[in-house]
């Protein structure tokens, strides 16, 4: 089965087993990735509906590509300049085409979040018998801010006015021929 993978403004044919170079991924040597956006799948002559199908690949290496040499120059002008650059590159190893692996994945999550979904369940219990006796002082509270909002926006108000225009320059007088 292979699969054409887009990542890092490039697509890639990929089958299990393949090791490509691509663009800077966040990762050390050893992390597993899954490449998510896959444009199209097939296995021989068939094609595989993409929807969502993933490729799995571990990083085998972080490394710099060839280097590539800007050479600048304008005739007559004594003007050169030379520099050089050396692009990051990932190295990965594809281990696995399809979504089980990312299933596998996200079952381990979902088991962590029920025991966090318990624990708050008991803390509500408690929390809400504290809750019933702050609720009548908070009754009484709104109508203070209220009253405290009204002076602010008067406040405020007088701040938006347009500030004065000044008097325009004085021109100088004429010169008296004589």
């Amino acid at each position: 089965m292979f699969a054409i993978v887009r990542t890092g403004g490039k697509q890639y044919r990929v089958a299990a087993g393949d090791i490509i170079a691509v663009e800077k991924l966040a990762g050390e040597a050893g992390d597993s990735v899954t490449l998510d956006d896959v444009l199209l799948a097939g296995d021989g002559g068939e094609m595989k509906d993409v929807k969502g199908l993933t490729v799995a690949a571990e990083i085998v290496a972080q490394e710099k590509g060839e280097k590539v040499i800007i050479f600048k120059k304008r005739r007559r002008h004594n003007y050169r300049r030379k520099n050089g650059h050396r692009q990051q590159h990932t190295v990965l190893k594809i281990s696995a085409i399809g979504a089980a692996k990312a299933a596998k994945k996200a079952a381990p999550k979902k088991a962590a979040a029920k025991p966090a979904d318990e624990k708050p369940a008991a803390e509500k219990k408690p929390a809400a018998e504290k809750k019933a006796a702050p609720a009548k002082k908070a009754a009484a509270k709104p109508a203070p801010k209220k009253a405290a909002a009204k002076p602010a926006a008067a406040k405020k108000a007088p701040a938006k006015k347009p500030a004065a225009k000044k008097p325009a320059a004085k021109k100088p007088a004429a010169k008296k021929k004589d």
